[in-house]
């Protein structure tokens, strides 16, 4: 039997992604320059991985005005309007995440983030969707601003696998994106995809299983028919 779970964030857990680009988009008309990111301009960007990098090569490509704030600065800004827009209701967690939490913690399964996002927004999520706090619902909680590099850099899954006192073998890992399976495949893990709305066209090559959603996993049983393959 797998002795842990370890989920990515943002597409995996929710659908947070669309929600992300409202906060950006709500936090550019605030600090009052003119840039707007369509669905189409963040599928793109979204293949950096991280807010403030999203930020920073977004400054390198357009040729408007300069950012009028720091980049640390106006990403902060974005958190606080993101965690306040999940506070007011408007996230739930994809379909089939709350049976497997549910199940693997009355199985004794460990739980655990590896996120490139940062830590308030893992809070901010679980209040949101779970109505507590990330520790009541994680073991673990590796997030973006912990490690040197961020995913597809395999980074944040050795943090989490070194919090967990786990071999790979010993965990499963669960992502929506080509840049959190690498990341994960690069940490040794086996790596479960279930695309979200912004990665639904990537490719997905060396996953374990690629799922819809996480109904269609067979919940601990389907992991650990996974973990048994050789």
């Amino acid at each position: 039997m797998i002795e842990a779970i370890i989920f990515d964030v943002d597409g995996t857990l929710a659908e947070t992604e669309e929600l992300h680009r409202r906060a950006f988009n709500e936090t550019f008309a605030a600090i009052g320059v003119d840039w707007f990111w369509d669905r189409d301009d963040y599928r793109e960007l979204l293949t950096t991985t991280g807010g403030k990098e999203r930020i920073a090569r977004f400054l390198r490509q357009q040729k408007g005005d300069p950012a009028p704030l720091p980049i640390a600065d106006i990403h902060k800004a974005k958190t606080e309007r993101f965690v306040a827009l999940m506070a007011e209701g408007e996230i739930a967690l994809r379909p089939g995440i709350a049976d497997l939490i549910a199940e693997a913690k009355g199985a004794g399964v460990r739980l655990a983030v590896a996120t490139t996002t940062s830590l308030p927004n893992v809070e901010a999520l679980c209040r949101a969707c779970f109505g507590t706090a990330a520790s009541e619902v994680f073991d673990v909680i590796a997030a973006g601003d912990m490690v040197a590099e961020k995913k597809p850099a395999p980074d944040v899954y050795h943090l989490a696998l070194r919090e967990l006192g786990l071999t790979p073998e010993r965990a499963v890992a669960i992502e929506d994106s080509l840049n959190g399976l690498r990341a994960a495949k690069g940490a040794g893990l086996r790596c479960i995809v279930s695309p979200g709305f912004y990665t639904r066209h990537e490719e997905f090559a060396g996953a374990d299983r690629l799922v819809g959603c996480l109904s269609e996993l067979g919940g601990l049983a389907g992991l650990d028919l996974l973990t048994q393959v050789v």
